[in-house]
C-alpha cells in the first residue's frame, strides 16, 4: 500500500513539475497525506455513525471510540513502516519500539496494558456504577490511559452525583479493588436500620415497618427470574429469597428493627426518603412506640423495674394493635412470593 501510495504521489509531483529527490522530504509529504486521508476517512464515519445512531447514545459512544482507535492504529502502522522500512520486517519494528517505550514510559505501559484488560476482560463499562481507589462514580468515558467517571458522594451525604468528573488512570485496575454496582447483576440489597427504646412495643413497631417495606420497597421478584434463566451469564448468583424483610437485633440504646430489600443503585436515596417518611407518619400515631437516641438519665429500677401489666393497659394495647391498619395507614400485607 505504501509503495502504491509513494508511487502516485511520484507521478502527481511530476506532472505539476515538483520535484522531490529528497527522500526525507518524500517520506514527510507522504507521512502527512496518510494522516490526512485518515483523518478525512475518519471524519466522514463519524459523519455516518451519528447520523444512523443519534438516538442511542451507548452505541454512537461505542462505535464513535471503535473508529477513533481504528485510524490511530492504522495511522502508527502505515507512517512507522514508511519511515522504518530499512529496519526490515513489521516484528523487528514493533520490538525496537516498544523496548524503547517500555524503559522510558512504564505508568504509560500499565495504563495501556489496563486498557486492554478493561476493552477484553470487561470489568465495567460506561453506564456502570463503580468504586475504586476509595473514588466512587458512574464511568462515562474509557480511553487509552484512564477514564472517566462523574463523581458520586463525598461532597454530598448520599450516593448522588456531585456534578465533578474524576480521572483515573487505567493501571488502577490491576492495583486497586474494584466494585462494580450492575455488573452481574443489576440489583443491590439496601438497609434501613430503625432503633426504637427499649420501652417501646417492639413487636408493634416490627409489624409496621414490614408494612411499610412490602408497599414501598421495588418488586424484583420478576427481574431476578429473568436473570436465573438467561443463558451464558459470566457470574453464577443465586438467590433464593429475594423477598423485603425485617430483622430484629439489640443495641446499646434500643432496639434495632432493620429493614432489608433489594433496590436499583440509581433510586436507593429516593426509596429511603419514601420510606422513612412513612415510618414518621406512621409512629405518630402510636404513643408506645418512640424512637431511640443517644441520651443520658438516671434509672431507678426500684421504681422503673418490670411489673405486671395494668388490666386496663393490656386492654388498650391490644386495642391499639387491631387498630393498626387505621393507624398507619398502611394495609397489613403479606410477603410477595407468598401472594396469589
Amino acid at each position: 500500500m505504501i509503495e502504491q501510495v509513494r508511487e502516485a504521489l511520484d507521478n502527481f509531483f511530476s506532472s505539476i513539475n515538483l520535484d522531490l529527490t529528497n527522500e526525507f522530504q518524500r517520506d514527510l509529504l507522504l507521512s502527512l497525506v496518510i494522516i490526512l486521508l485518515l483523518w478525512l476517512a475518519r471524519w466522514l464515519v463519524l459523519r455516518l455513525i451519528h447520523r444512523r445512531y443519534a438516538d442511542n447514545a451507548r452505541t454512537l459512544y461505542s462505535l464513535r471510540k471503535t473508529v477513533e482507535y481504528a485510524s490511530v492504529v492504522l495511522g502508527i502502522l502505515l507512517v512507522g513502516r514508511l519511515w522504518l522500512e530499512g529496519i526490515g520486517t513489521l516484528v523487528t519494528y514493533l520490538g525496537l519500539l516498544s523496548a524503547g517505550i517500555a524503559i522510558a514510559l512504564q505508568d504509560l505501559i500499565v495504563a495501556l496494558a489496563g486498557w486492554v484488560f478493561i476493552v477484553w476482560r470487561r470489568p465495567f463499562v460506561v453506564g456502570d456504577r463503580v468504586e475504586i481507589a476509595d473514588q466512587l462514580g458512574d464511568v462515562i468515558d474509557i480511553r487509552l490511559f484512564s477514564f472517566s467517571m462523574l463523581e458520586i458522594g463525598r461532597r454530598i451525604n448520599a450516593e448522588q452525583s456531585t456534578g465533578r468528573i474524576i480521572h483515573i488512570p487505567n493501571g488502577k485496575v490491576f492495583s486497586e479493588v474494584l466494585t462494580n454496582m450492575h455488573q452481574g447483576f443489576p440489583f443491590i440489597w439496601n438497609e434501613i436500620p430503625v432503633m426504637v427504646t427499649f420501652e417501646s412495643d417492639w413487636e408493634k413497631a416490627k409489624a409496621i415497618l414490614v408494612n411499610i417495606v412490602n408497599e414501598l420497597a421495588p418488586d424484583v421478584g420478576e427481574a431476578v427470574k429473568q436473570y436465573g434463566r438467561r443463558t451464558g451469564q459470566r457470574f453464577v448468583i443465586s438467590y433464593s429469597n429475594v423477598t423485603p424483610t425485617v430483622y430484629t437485633s439489640v443495641a446499646d440504646s434500643g432496639v434495632v428493627l432493620t429493614l432489608r430489600y433489594m433496590i436499583d443503585p440509581r433510586k436507593r436515596r429516593g426509596s429511603e426518603q419514601d420510606i422513612w417518611e412513612a415510618i414518621l407518619r406512621a409512629f405518630k400515631h402510636h404513643w408506645d412506640i418512640d424512637f431511640a437516641y443517644p441520651t443520658q438519665r438516671e434509672y431507678l429500677h426500684f421504681e422503673e423495674r418490670k411489673r405486671p401489666p395494668d388490666p386496663q393497659e393490656a386492654t388498650t394495647v391490644v386495642a391499639e394493635r387491631n387498630k393498626l391498619q387505621r393507624d398507619t395507614g398502611y394495609l397489613p400485607t403479606t410477603p410477595r412470593d407468598k401472594r396469589e
